[in-house]
């Protein structure tokens, strides 16, 4: 009966494993290897199935019964063990329960002696749900305030008072360090929590506080908000990034956010992280006057991503990790781009777009283009760079038979490869410098800029090693590359067509050379540079502006 299951069984080893009656699960599963497994183990053809604590929230299938091996997991940032979560261990005695099967379930948990008592009660008691919005405030603070919802102090204090915090205060205070549930006690707990939240924001300079009282959003606190990431991340950004900053800086800054700093250092696993980051091409720094701490999260972090890059082959648990990395980098990425755009700085702004298409497309900006097209080995490259194949229009433009001749696919890969290539953006950008003929210094240079699809094909961008689905976007720049001066800057979603105005204040009269950037943050190939000049006459006088 398991044998045609069996056959849709893509890991040897489960496979092995499934015909004995014993099915087991981890991280490194395939998503439709996993499913099978479970709908196995609900229908009992399966009898036991061994599963890791990592997916005790995914595991979908209920049992009769439930055995907890173990309470403590290794963390290898601390080098020590620690216990799961209460409320993992809940879900994980949840598992036990076939209502319409069985008339009781069992659940085993082992754990060392001194525990035994804790669980039992935790076990036969209710348990009480505890706010942390304390841990976390001040990214929704921030958020709130870039939104208008708060504007002043007083407003933040009423905004906590409808809250699941403010419930749980007066019910467990000792939770929360309170000294007392009166009204002056919970007043004064609130007001000092939202002080030193407003004042860590305003030292970050997401906000800015006027007259002790009213708060006002900045750049940085507006850019946090809209790509959700931390208000510590959004810091170090502004700090680090400079104008120099290029693809390797941006690896770095990037892998040192606050997003990765949970990022799970299993048992002896820096020894993994140490070999692989021998082979990226950018080695971690280290700080200094010491050395790379291979269990650190964003040193993982940042060997992942080159690993990412470069395509290497991983174990299946740091597959999972990077795609947890992947899920979090372009957003990052993005917030990048408006921080240096914000300081006027063309080159790492630039350099920030084309990690966003490397990122997406799992590719160094050295390699071919070719790369991003499904099933193109190494060698298929090589035969396609000898025959003067550099890039994917030139492949869209060889005779049908004159390809496949070169590529050598069969009909199911090539079928794959079309679907590429008519995803591919091809992007008619014609522009427009606006009253060309009266531009004057100090005054604004407006240029409109045209773009028009010639395939008819809009969809999610196709990248086979990006974890995530991924809608394509593109950015419009006018800058200076000889100052590294970015002048002006626009997000495209670009559909069929769409027309974008940028302007910007030129400073001295006379003639002006500037580069206009068509940019997508998904494929690379596609990007697109035009030099035009203008002609800035004097700053017209007051009399002649009346006149």
């Amino acid at each position: 009966m398991l044998q045609p299951f069996l056959k849709r069984v893509h890991d040897k080893m489960l496979k092995e494993t499934l015909a004995a009656g014993v099915a087991y699960l981890h991280e490194g599963v395939e998503p439709g290897d996993r499913r099978l497994v479970q709908q196995l183990v609900e229908s009992g053809a399966v009898q036991l199935c061994v599963v890791a604590a990592e997916l005790a929230w995914a595991l979908a299938a209920h049992v009769h019964t439930v055995i907890i091996a173990d309470t403590h997991v290794y963390n290898g940032k601390l080098h020590a063990y620690e216990q799961y979560p209460i409320t993992t261990v809940l879900q994980m005695v949840g598992r036990a329960c076939r209502p319409l099967e069985d008339e009781h379930a069992v659940a085993v948990l082992m754990c060392v002696a001194h525990h035994k008592t804790f669980f039992t009660k935790l076990l036969n008691d209710c348990l009480p749900l505890e706010s942390h919005l304390d841990h976390r405030l001040h990214d929704h603070m921030n958020a709130e305030i870039v939104t208008k919802t708060i504007e002043n102090k007083q407003d933040a204090v009423d905004y906590l008072t409808w809250t699941f915090l403010y419930r749980r205060l007066t019910q467990n205070p000792n939770y929360y360090n309170l000294q007392g549930v009166t009204h002056r006690h919970l007043s004064d707990h609130l007001s000092e929590l939202v002080e030193t939240t407003l004042t860590d924001l305003e030292q970050s300079k997401c906000i800015a506080i006027e007259d002790d009282m009213d708060v006002q959003p900045l750049n940085l606190g507006m850019i946090a908000s809209y790509y959700y990431i931390n208000y510590t991340t959004i810091e170090l950004f502004s700090l680090s990034l400079t104008n120099k900053t290029k693809i390797r800086g941006l690896l770095e800054i990037i892998s040192s956010a606050a997003e990765y700093s949970e990022l799970c250092i299993r048992h002896r696993e820096e020894n993994i992280i140490k070999a692989l980051a021998a082979k990226v091409p950018h080695k971690p720094s280290a700080p200094s006057g010491g050395s790379v701490k291979y269990n650190d999260p964003h040193v993982k972090a940042h060997v992942l991503l080159q690993a990412h890059l470069s395509r290497m082959q991983l174990p299946a648990e740091l597959q999972a990790d990077t795609a947890l990395v992947l899920a979090k980098a372009i957003r990052l990425i993005c917030a990048c781009v408006d921080v240096v755009s914000s300081s006027g700085w063309l080159s790492p702004a630039v350099a920030a777009m084309e990690l966003a298409q490397m990122v997406t497309q799992a590719m160094w900006a050295k390699d071919s283009y070719l790369r991003q097209l499904p099933h193109f080995t190494a060698d298929l490259v090589q035969r396609c760079s000898e025959k003067g194949v550099e890039t994917v229009f030139d492949v869209m433009e060889l005779e049908d038979n004159a390809r496949a001749k070169l590529l050598q696919l069969s009909p199911t890969e090539m079928a794959d490869v079309a679907r590429f290539c008519n995803r591919y953006p091809n992007v008619e950008l014609t522009y427009e410098v606006k009253d060309e003929r009266h531009l004057r210094a100090g005054k604004p240079i407006v240029v409109e800029v045209s773009l028009e699809r010639e395939d008819d094909i809009v969809g999610p961008v196709i990248a086979p090693f990006f974890p995530q689905k991924r809608e394509e976007g593109w950015w419009v720049v006018i800058g200076d590359p000889k100052s590294n001066t970015l002048l002006s800057i626009k997000r495209v979603s670009l559909a069929r067509s769409a027309k974008v105005r940028l302007d910007f204040v030129c400073g001295s009269s006379g003639r002006h050379t500037y580069t206009l950037y068509f940019m997508s943050d998904a494929y690379l190939g596609a990007d697109q540079e035009y030099k035009f000049t203008a002609e800035v006459g004097e700053a017209a006088s007051d009399s002649s502006d009346s006149e």
